[in-house]
């Protein structure tokens, strides 16, 4: 099946040149039909680099626009996403105090927060851990993400988080009080009832029926690109592929489509998502 005219975007994706296929992922995803990527960052373990400060974090992410560099140039339009990792908070604390691991990842976001004005990335990641912690490690991790959120409101620019399954109904008060719009916040692995911006795995089940309901959300693969875990969370080609099935059964629309890939994207990152030239490769 060709489509013309459609943009495909893969709303949350690791490319990892030295623990993972690195290019050759890239080019799987853009022989599938993919023309856009949200290029996020990985934590800073994934690159050998362990934070003592906010400024450790810059190996992390100029590895990131090193990446989202090479893989530009294979055709790819490529929009990273620079942030700390919610998880970091866990490796820290077996260096240092919880107030002053918090002050490292908030200086780590202060830093990507900086990128983001220097238009070398379109957002910000944090969140707070998805596996469960003790309360203090709760309330500080989510001061950390408000922190996040008021940064995302500083710099106008969107804040995808990751976190626990489930809604995070309580981050609709957060991003109030930081002065962001829900519209902004990104549910990374989202289920369908948050009422944040919805990222979904490409293989959820509902995205048809939701596409049906008109409901404004992305489509991820979230590709991890690490050769211990090959193909998790699901395959570079994921989120082309499910388009094509979605689109060849008729459970949506190419009108659909587009919002998902198009029109969504581009009004929650503020860019503007068009077809790259020579685009019409199969899906």
């Amino acid at each position: 099946m060709i489509l013309s005219g459609i943009p495909i975007t893969d709303d949350h994706i690791h490319i990892d040149p030295v623990n993972g296929r690195g290019i050759e992922a890239a080019k799987d995803f853009q022989r599938s039909g993919g023309t856009h990527i949200f290029l996020v960052t990985k934590p800073s373990w994934s690159y050998g680099i362990t934070p003592s400060s906010g400024e450790d974090f810059r190996g992390v992410f100029d590895a990131t626009l090193r990446t989202a560099a090479m893989i530009r140039e294979i055709g790819l339009v490529v929009y990273p996403v620079l942030g700390v990792h919610p998880a970091e908070i866990s490796r820290l604390t077996e260096r240092m105090s919880l107030d002053a691991a918090a002050g490292v990842m908030m200086a780590g976001l202060d830093l990507a927060a900086c990128y983001v004005e220097e238009g070398e990335a379109v957002a910000l990641k944090s969140g707070r851990p998805h596996y469960e912690v003790a309360p203090d490690v709760l309330a500080v991790s989510n001061a950390v993400l408000s922190h996040a959120l008021k940064l995302g409101a500083e710099c106008d620019c969107a804040v995808q988080l990751h976190a626990e399954s489930g809604p995070c109904a309580d981050v609709v008060d957060m991003a109030a009080r930081a002065g962001i719009s829900i519209e902004r916040v990104v549910k990374h692995f989202a289920t369908p009832d948050t009422p944040l911006m919805p990222s979904f795995i490409a293989r959820h089940e509902d995205i048809p029926a939701l596409a049906r309901e008109g409901r404004w959300f992305t489509m991820e693969s979230d590709y991890m690109d690490e050769n211990a875990r090959p193909g998790a969370v699901i395959g570079p080609k994921s989120v082309p592929r499910f388009t094509r099935r979605y689109l060849e059964g008729e459970v949506i629309t190419e009108e659909d489509a587009w919002r998902i890939h198009a029109d969504t994207p581009s009004r929650t990152y503020g860019v503007d998502i068009v077809l790259p030239p020579k685009n019409g490769a199969p899906f």
